[in-house]
């Protein structure tokens, strides 16, 4: 781990973002360093998913500055489009063009963005698909794909551009609870071969074993910030505290029973 810190990637500082006169993101403060996973949980509407969508420049920010190895991160950049390549960004809403295969989607952006020669992408993404368990559908299209297919498909699609850094925004959100798991699985998967992520997720025991970091958010602010182990069996602040005891519900009911 020790190792892991020594090599910063992104960078945000006292990022603020605002729809007109409401406060999404109030003074955020972040480092993520290489082969680091950070998960961020917290309440529906705490800017979760508003903090994803600024850091991959979707949306602009009002204060503060996030770069990523030094370079900073503008939505009205003329580099930006360079810079998303580096981030590679998974949706609730898989997003997959309905009249492409499969192989043909994961193929469209590295060989239309990064110009990169067909059969080199395509052996990629094979070789990708093996890896999710997903080869025998490269020939498929969504329609005929289940949910956590479509989704594992998408995962493929972003890690396919090499991206240096995967942003997965409640990527569970929309799939029937069966699904859930092999989409976790897959990233999990990527976790343990050393990706540098920011996962989005209100699967709480997937949180504990895929982070190496916990930021809850509240409010728009980091309300608190722990290694996994601490902050699932010791939150320090109530309002975790509260939140943390929300997932606890099945288990006292079925207790009480």
């Amino acid at each position: 781990m020790a190792e892991l810190l020594k090599e910063e990637l992104l960078r945000i500082e006292h990022l603020r973002k605002a729809y007109d006169n409401t406060v999404v993101l109030k003074d955020i403060s972040l480092t993520v360093h290489k082969g680091e996973v950070i998960v961020v949980i917290g309440p529906s509407g705490c800017g979760k998913s508003t903090l994803l969508r600024c850091i991959n420049g979707l949306e602009p920010i009002q204060g503060g500055k996030i770069t990523l190895r030094g370079q900073e991160i503008d939505g009205n950049s003329k580099d930006i489009a360079q810079i998303r390549q580096k981030l590679g960004m998974v949706f609730q809403n898989y997003e997959l063009f309905p009249h492409k295969t499969v192989l043909q989607n994961i193929m469209l952006a590295p060989m239309k963005v990064q110009k990169r020669p067909k059969d080199e992408v395509e052996a990629q993404a094979k070789q990708l698909l093996e890896r999710v368990g997903l080869l025998e559908k490269k020939d498929s299209y969504p329609r005929q794909l289940s949910g956590g297919q479509k989704q594992r498909v998408a995962i493929v699609r972003a890690l396919c551009m090499n991206p240096e850094m995967m942003l997965f925004d409640e990527v569970t959100a929309a799939l029937d609870p069966e699904m859930v798991r092999e989409v976790l699985d897959t990233i999990l998967e990527l976790a343990k071969a050393g990706g540098t992520m920011i996962i989005v997720t209100h699967e709480m025991s997937f949180a504990k074993a895929v982070s190496d970091r916990v930021l809850f958010l509240d409010g728009g602010e980091i309300v608190e910030e722990a290694v996994p182990e601490k902050f699932f069996s010791d939150p320090q602040t109530e309002r975790a505290k509260r939140f943390l005891r929300t997932f606890e519900y099945d288990a006292v009911k079925h207790h009480d029973i």
